[in-house]
């Protein structure tokens, strides 16, 4: 008997970070939009604004760098006093994803990924200790792209893919205006029959 797979959803995730690595330095922002649903029979894309979640956190650490800092616009002062507590904003972004993804196994993805999910990952172990995405639920738009247009790895950036691959909107280094960003360009990637 064949095993029934469960579908997936796929939720672009973009953060902002005061540095390069979690624990020493701070997440300051996380922003999420649901980018679509797969099935066995086919990828469905969701509209990018109609789901999706926000927070600004109070930074962990002293240790920033400011060049790092520079590329949110974020004031880490103001998150010092004002920023949500990672253990709550972590714990309310847990939970959405559970609401978001019902019947689904969700899956983050973003542009690149690698950077997103250190940090997220990191968090979501340490002040929630545990991750709705598993320990290996995250997909690479890049590596998407580069497979499908059958290019090194390397070769690629925003700039090589084709116009329509790409989103309308700007990246703006605001990471719910990035995630609705991505969610497009994952969306129109999932759709996309490569070179």
């Amino acid at each position: 008997m064949a095993r029934r797979l469960r579908p997936s959803v796929y939720i672009s995730v973009d953060i902002e970070a005061d540095g390069p690595i979690p624990g020493p330095y701070s997440m300051l922002s996380v922003g999420a939009a649901v980018a679509g649903r797969q099935d066995a029979d086919a990828y469905e894309p969701a509209d990018p604004e109609a789901d999706t979640f926000y927070r600004e956190l109070r930074p962990i650490g002293d240790t920033f760098d400011p060049e790092a800092l520079a590329v949110s616009g974020l004031d880490r002062e103001a998150l010092l006093r004002d920023g949500a507590d990672p253990v709550v904003a972590l714990a309310e972004f847990s939970t959405w994803v559970r609401e978001v993804s019902r019947g689904a196994q969700p899956v983050m993805c973003g542009y690149p990924a690698s950077y997103d999910w250190t940090f997220l990952y990191w968090y979501l172990m340490r002040y929630t200790g545990a991750s709705p995405f598993g320990h290996s639920g995250c997909m690479d738009m890049k590596t998407l792209y580069a497979t499908k247009a059958r290019l090194p790895l390397r070769a690629v950036a925003k700039g090589t893919m084709p116009r329509e691959l790409l989103s309308r909107r700007r990246h703006t280094h605001h990471a719910l205006d990035d995630a609705i960003e991505q969610a497009e360009l994952f969306s129109n990637l999932m759709a996309w029959q490569g070179a």
